[in-house]
């Protein structure tokens, strides 16, 4: 019994493959003319006329000489691929799916010659992946639900090369509609992180429909407050307590750094909001001569510090810091990192939104730990009963 070498078998399977491919594709081609010929009622007398033949570029391999049908008038078009079309599609979003892993323009185009030999510029490749730019534009526009359990925002830089390479800022949004579901709600590219910045951010998310808020979690960049209230003003504010530890811990000396930061723990995980305001007094009167400044910062943010204290407990976890944005932040820059620096705005944007919309349908149908729990729903509707009561409906 003969055995053959292993790639003269893959060569055989890749032959069946492909011969298979082709000629159901043939077998449906023939099936589309003679649909078309029954259904002609033009009273012009067609018919058929052989085939002529073409090549097609398709994910199972390269399909030669396939016969296309065509008709006297030369009216008939298949519906399996444009007249002049080479390929499936499958390598224009193979493209797209190596660009959002963080290839640049030059790296996939170069990978594609190497692979198939076909040429592509980085040019056609930056063309290519520029159709996803009217999916961000319709992405940015769609409408958002009415109410939010909790909304996050932060920011994360990237490196756009303008007239020099600088870094600039995307904005991000993040919500907990009322089934606990956890979405991004908008991205936002441009300039340099500032409160101006977020009122445009928020602003943007109400006119799309976003008007019942419970809870915005975010850091202490100043004048954020100021912009959310204006756009909620019966919203709660939770300052990231991670980051408040984080900022507390370099201006703590070397000595003491392991035992401050186990007090302000006992702050932030107290039974209670009372036992928390106690807890900080404690710790307040043991560091407060060695670091008054820490203290007295610490002290006039308390009240956004522990605002998640008037949340059910089963929460806690989602709410008091702003974790959840952060980490997602973190996959979109482990993919950008490659890139180094990104050509322009509209790059940006497409990396970007390609991670976004890939986060979204990981996240759809999941609920957020403590969000499902029946006791915390009913509690999370009497807050927005309680803060954007039902307007009554004028007596006719």
């Amino acid at each position: 019994m003969t055995i053959l070498p292993e790639n003269m078998l893959n060569n055989l399977f890749e032959n069946l493959v492909t011969q298979f491919v082709k000629d159901n594709l043939e077998s449906i081609m023939k099936a589309e003319i003679q649909q078309f010929m029954t259904s002609d009622e033009s009273g012009n007398h067609n018919s058929r006329n052989g085939y002529y033949t073409r090549d097609l570029h398709t994910k199972y391999g390269n399909v030669e000489d396939l016969a296309v049908p065509r008709d006297r008038q030369g009216v008939f078009q298949t519906q399996l691929f444009e007249p002049y079309q080479r390929r499936d599609g499958w390598l224009e979003e193979a493209v797209i799916q190596m660009y959002k892993s963080g290839m640049g323009t030059r790296d996939v185009a170069r990978f594609i010659e190497s692979m198939f030999g076909s040429h592509y510029s980085p040019t056609t490749v930056s063309n290519i992946t520029a159709t996803v730019l009217d999916d961000i534009h319709q992405w940015q526009k769609r409408p958002l639900n009415k109410r939010y359990s909790v909304i996050y925002l932060d920011g994360l830089y990237v490196k756009l090369k303008r007239s020099t390479v600088s870094g600039e800022v995307v904005y991000f949004a993040m919500g907990i509609d009322e089934d606990g579901h956890r979405q991004i709600l908008g991205f936002y590219v441009g300039g340099q992180e500032s409160a101006n910045g977020w009122r445009e951010v928020l602003k943007d998310l109400y006119n799309r429909g976003v008007q019942e808020v419970l809870l915005g979690v975010f850091d202490g960049l100043p004048g954020l407050d100021a912009a959310f209230r204006e756009t909620y003003p019966k919203a709660d504010v939770q300052h990231c307590i991670v980051h408040k530890v984080r900022s507390t811990f370099p201006k703590i000396r070397v000595q003491h750094k392991t035992e401050v930061i186990e007090d302000l723990k006992t702050i932030y995980t107290a039974a209670d909001h009372d036992l928390a305001r106690a807890a900080f007094d404690t710790v307040k009167a043991k560091w407060g001569k060695l670091y008054p400044k820490e203290m007295r910062s610490w002290e006039e943010q308390l009240p956004t510090l522990l605002t998640f204290y008037k949340y059910p407990v089963l929460i806690k976890e989602a709410i008091y810091t702003s974790n959840p944005i952060e980490r997602m932040n973190k996959e979109i820059r482990k993919r950008l990192k490659p890139m180094n620096s990104l050509t322009n705005m509209d790059a940006a944007e497409k990396i970007v939104y390609l991670d976004v919309i890939d986060y979204n349908e990981r996240f759809s149908e999941r609920v957020i730990r403590g969000f499902g729990d029946l006791e915390v729903k009913k509690k999370l509707n009497e807050m927005f009963e309680a803060r954007y009561p039902a307007q009554a409906e004028p007596e006719k």
